[in-house]
């Protein structure tokens, strides 16, 4: 049995993810079944919503860590187990009515849909596209990266993001993206993988794209507040910690597209 509280989840000393037995679930979870262990036994979820109780009626503060703090330093069937638990949990917590008519749901396919009894449509888990793109210079020496508004009290500097709106590519995304938030226009995209982060619900599809012009680059002061270009030495020196430079967190995919271009193993 996997328990989320929100995003997230107790852990054992070793930082492993924790099963619990059923017996110390408390009232008032949502269920779902998550599939089945490498020895055949079924895994299932109690979650509840980060405003209310946590599932355990049993020890209920001990050992819990948040995903996205956590993530990265996970195995990956740790790491994937609880991204499965937190995007469906979050799902299941926060949507119980129906967006068409608005009545109460119900829970079907072992947590995995909800029917609506009212007007008989069936919802399901939503994921929501986005991108995200570490933006290089055309001599390829040089990454940038900007500073969200909400990390203005932090040296903190990460790729660029957003989500995929109605009617675009994954690519016209990108491109709209990065001249919304830094002022430039990027060329030659390359896919570099996908990850899973349900902040809310969303597939992050990572990308490396080239500037047109490193001299156009300008945070949009809004949501981003200051742009920078790095050095390979600057951005290897970050990754291991040095300096006051801080750069996304490992569980994060914007580390590895960061990593990734730096050729450094941290």
């Amino acid at each position: 049995m996997v328990a989320v509280h929100g995003d997230r989840a107790p852990l054992d000393g070793d930082g492993t993810l924790r099963t619990v037995p059923v017996e110390s679930i408390r009232d008032g979870v949502s269920w779902a079944f998550l599939g089945r262990d490498g020895a055949g036994a079924a895994v299932l979820l109690a979650a509840s919503g980060a405003d209310h109780d946590v599932p355990l009626s049993a020890h209920p503060g001990d050992g819990w860590a948040a995903l996205r703090a956590v993530g990265g330093e996970m195995s990956a069937t740790d790491a994937g187990l609880l991204v499965e638990a937190v995007a469906l949990g979050r799902w299941l917590v926060e949507a119980p009515f129906c967006s068409h008519c608005g009545a109460r749901t119900e829970e079907r396919a072992a947590g995995w849909a909800r029917h609506c009894p009212v007007c008989g449509r069936e919802h399901f888990p939503r994921t929501d596209p986005a991108v995200i793109v570490a933006v290089i210079s055309p001599d390829g020496s040089s990454l940038l990266l900007g500073k969200n508004a909400l990390w203005a009290d932090r040296n903190l500097y990460s790729t660029f993001a957003g989500f995929v709106e109605a009617g675009e590519s994954l690519e016209s995304a990108i491109v709209r993206e990065v001249q919304e938030e830094a002022g430039v226009i990027v060329e030659a995209l390359h896919y570099r993988g996908s990850q899973s982060w349900p902040y809310p619900r969303s597939l992050m599809l990572g990308f490396h794209a080239t500037a047109v012009n490193m001299s156009a680059a300008r945070a949009d002061g809004e949501e981003i507040v200051d742009v920078r270009w790095f050095s390979r030495g600057e951005i290897r020196g970050a990754l291991r910690g040095e300096g006051d430079v801080l750069l996304p967190g490992t569980t994060s995919i914007a580390h590895r597209l960061i990593a990734d271009w730096a050729g450094d193993p941290a």
